[in-house]
């Protein structure tokens, strides 16, 4: 919410400036965002001048040349180019110096020949209002040429942006932070602009209202207005509408605005005239019901949707936006002012459900409070006679009136002492509360405090008292202690340093970690081909890409995948750990840890001898996996068959660590890439961390340099359908205690040498005791058993050529 200084120091007008301000606003609780200058800087250029001639430009039929009186007989030669600037006129003037709302400097300069020394302003030129096509006049009545244009015109103030938070709706309006602002500083607080109400309470007869659900309007209030004048607003209201980030449009929408942010009400204008038979129904929508709103768009409602309507149709989604149909207009001359109290998660799911979120919306969402809609209506009514000449017409229509009776909490002094840790006076905390508004009385044990209806649904508890009176004035006086230890010590847990300890490892390799969203979606699913799979829904999801919650990390990795992509990434090499979501019969959902990661682009920086790298594969993928695992020491193994539908049927497998299935290596299926606008091979694979932990094994140190190993090579003839990984098993079984290492370093193949459906397999044997050196005869006898179970388990017979 943007708070303008100048506007809060209408209410409240601390001895602070702007930053100390700021400063004791956040110590306070309410959080400021940032401080923004709006409108002009290097005020003294600002000032007012006297048109003293304006003649035809010589060589522009849209300029003309003014000379302008700016004070102590200085007159200046000014071109300008609204058409309404004449002799006589007092206006603003921006001398050489000025710098204008967007930064700039204004300089001297040449118009079509011509010197401008200056320029004669317009609204928009400081910031005040939109209008352009004329200079503003000024009423010459106490000006004199040179005098400062600040204090005369509204064109520089700071703002506050500010953070409110969910359970503070009653700071949405100035006056409410005005009242922060006195209850934080002391200044004094003027009394709420809604104090004089010039409507009396009474039957209104120009127009019916009905309400069909309470719950989800508890309050309607409405009043009529006649001889409405339709005109601009004047400009101390504009530039409090600038400044607060709103658009001045006319003088009525101008009233409501600034009445919504005032008081933290909005409210609603219809053009009473246009009201299809004089009366306005609070109902819930039909289903697919249909609405041109404000903004031109016309929107489907749902049945859980709540509208107000006419003899004729819809003319307002409640609490959200207007309807075009009864929207107030330069020919209107009636008014009907409407100012209502909407259940707040109903209208939060409406503007969610249709994309619409509006300053409204926002407000209502956060449940304001039955009393705002009268304040605003009275503030309202002063505006609408001020500035818009209309007659009040007596009578104000109240369905459902102020909220339940003000709760009394009992604020016991020793619990105040015991929860703070510190001993707080009693007369301190009543000061604090009747700062805030509340009612405060004397009790035996401490206080009685009546709760204000703004606080009603903030303040329920005892506890919720002491915070205000701490966050006022404790808070700050509390001593900076140590906590007490008794020996405690701050370690992460095994499982904690298991997962540190993965991130490193891919980390190492090169990867870059990514943190993704927890939330997915049915369209996610669909592209991944797993949309048939149970998911858990949110009940209240911020928007439709996050309405489940992700049962795989893989798509979060294709997601970031595409983003490095689109943004000139040639090589991707990506991880997240992070729990998954899968539904359970429980309540909550099953919440396993996994490691996943994605390859795509060059395995390794091109160089002058290989300018064109390998590109990631399923053996890169494997290959960074095997890094993770045998880096925490977890055996693992690879089986064809890996069933995951976005896999390539051809280039995957499934990784079993400890003998247990823990998750799928491969190649992402090209037509699951092409959904994510990826055309190169993505090589991933995504693990169980809990097969991870439960696997791995203690490190176990030997002596491996004091006896030398002696290496074989052996070439052996397998049917295709034997894998690599059972020709290292059988021959390790059989080689094994002097046999301590083998591996798979060459695949032939010819049909004519070796014969059709078999494969040549070579491995590399490395032998070894403990305690001695081997003999050519020991390794010997141990090659012929490797080749013995080799023929007996794989029908596997060397190759001899």
């Amino acid at each position: 919410m943007r708070v303008s200084v100048e506007w809060l120091h209408e209410y409240c007008r601390p001895e602070l400036d702007t930053a100390a301000l700021a400063d004791r606003l956040a110590m306070t609780g309410t959080e400021v965002e940032r401080v923004e200058r709006y409108g002009v800087d290097a005020l003294d250029q600002f000032v007012v001048g006297r048109v003293l001639t304006a003649e035809q430009h010589p060589d522009a039929d849209r300029l003309r040349v003014c000379t302008v009186d700016i004070g102590e007989g200085d007159a200046s030669q000014i071109v300008c180019g609204a058409p309404n600037v004449s002799a006589g006129q007092t206006v603003a003037v921006a001398k050489p110096g000025a710098i204008m709302p967007d930064g700039t400097m204004l300089k001297v300069a040449k118009l079509r020949g011509q010197a401008s020394h200056g320029m004669i302003l317009a609204e928009d030129e400081v910031g005040i209002g939109t209008e352009h096509d004329g200079i503003m006049v000024l009423d010459a009545d106490g000006l004199t040429p040179g005098d400062p244009l600040v204090g005369i015109l509204p064109i520089a103030t700071d703002v506050l942006e500010l953070e409110i938070t969910q359970n503070r709706p009653d700071c949405l309006g100035v006056y409410g932070v005005a009242r922060e602002v006195h209850a934080a500083t002391g200044a004094a607080l003027a009394p709420p602009p809604w104090a004089e109400d010039p409507g009396l309470p009474g039957q209104l007869d120009a127009v019916r209202i009905i309400v069909e659900n309470r719950e989800l309007c508890p309050r309607f209030t409405a009043r009529a207005f006649e001889n409405v004048t339709i005109g601009s607003s004047p400009r101390w209201l504009k530039a409090r509408l600038m400044a607060a980030g709103q658009r001045p449009i006319s003088n009525v929408v101008d009233i409501t605005n600034y009445v919504m942010l005032v008081t933290g009400q909005p409210l609603h204008a219809f053009d009473l005239d246009r009201v299809a038979g004089a009366e306005l129904t609070v109902r819930a929508a039909s289903p697919g019901e249909p609405m041109e709103t404000l903004d031109g768009q016309t929107r489907r409602l749902t049945e859980d949707m709540v509208l107000i309507a006419d003899a004729e149709g819809p003319t307002s989604i409640a609490g959200v936006m207007g309807g075009a149909r009864s929207e107030v207009g330069a020919d209107t001359t009636r008014v009907l002012m409407e100012a209502a109290t909407w259940n707040g998660p109903n209208i939060h799911r409406t503007s969610l459900g249709l994309g619409l979120r509006t300053e409204a919306s926002g407000r209502f969402e956060k449940q304001l409070e039955p009393e705002q809609a009268m304040q605003a209506q009275a503030l309202a009514a002063r505006l609408m006679v001020a500035l818009c000449g209309a007659t009040l017409l007596p009578g104000t229509i109240d369905v459902g009136g102020p909220g339940a009776p003000p709760a009394t909490i009992r604020l016991r002094d020793a619990r105040v002492s015991g929860l703070l840790g510190l001993e707080v006076l009693r007369q301190r905390s009543a000061e604090i509360l009747r700062a805030l508004e509340f009612a405060v009385a004397d009790a035996p044990d401490g206080l009685d405090v009546t709760v204000p209806p703004f606080r009603r649904h903030d303040v329920t508890r005892e506890a919720d008292l002491i915070e205000e009176v701490a966050r006022l004035g404790v808070l700050e006086d509390l001593p900076a202690t140590l906590p007490p230890r008794h020996g405690a010590a701050g370690r992460l847990s095994w499982e904690q340093r298991l997962r540190r300890r993965a991130s490193d490892a891919l980390a190492a390799q090169g990867l870059h970690e990514t943190v993704g969203w927890s939330f997915s979606s049915r369209e996610q699913a669909q592209r991944l081909r797993i949309g048939d799979r149970a998911a858990v829904a949110l009940a209240n999801p911020m928007s439709r890409e996050q309405a489940d919650l992700r049962t795989v990390l893989i798509g979060g990795l294709l997601d970031a995948a595409r983003r490095n992509r689109a943004r000139g990434a040639d090589v991707i090499r990506l991880f997240e750990a992070g729990p998954v979501y899968l539904p359970d019969d429980d309540p909550l959902p099953r919440e396993p840890y996994r490691v996943a990661a994605v390859l795509s682009g060059a395995v390794r920086p091109p160089t002058w001898r290989e300018q064109s790298p390998t590109a990631a594969d399923f053996f890169s993928a494997k290959g960074v996996m095997a890094g993770l695992l045998d880096g925490l020491r977890a055996p693992w193994s690879v089986t064809a068959g890996a069933t995951e539908p976005y896999l390539h049927p051809g280039r995957s497998a499934s990784v079993l660590i400890g003998g247990r299935p823990a998750g799928w290596v491969g190649e992402i299926h090209p037509q699951v890439a092409g959904e994510w606008d990826l055309d190169d091979t993505l090589a991933a694979f995504e693990i169980d961390f809990a097969a991870i932990s439960a696997a791995v094994t203690d490190p176990v140190y030997a002596d491996v340099t004091s006896f030398p190993d002696l290496r074989e090579d052996l070439a052996v003839i397998v049917p295709d359908s034997v894998t690599a990984d059972e020709l290292v098993a059988t021959a390790l079984a059989a080689g094994r205690p002097l046999l301590v290492a083998a591996e798979v370093f060459d695949v032939y193949r010819d049909v004519e040498r070796i014969g059709p459906g078999d494969v040549s397999l070579a491995l590399r044997l490395q032998f070894r005791a403990a305690d001695r050196t081997l003999t050519d005869e020991e390794v010997a006898g141990r090659r012929r058993r490797i080749v013995a179970a080799l023929a007996e388990h794989l029908q596997g017979r060397v190759r001899e050529s």
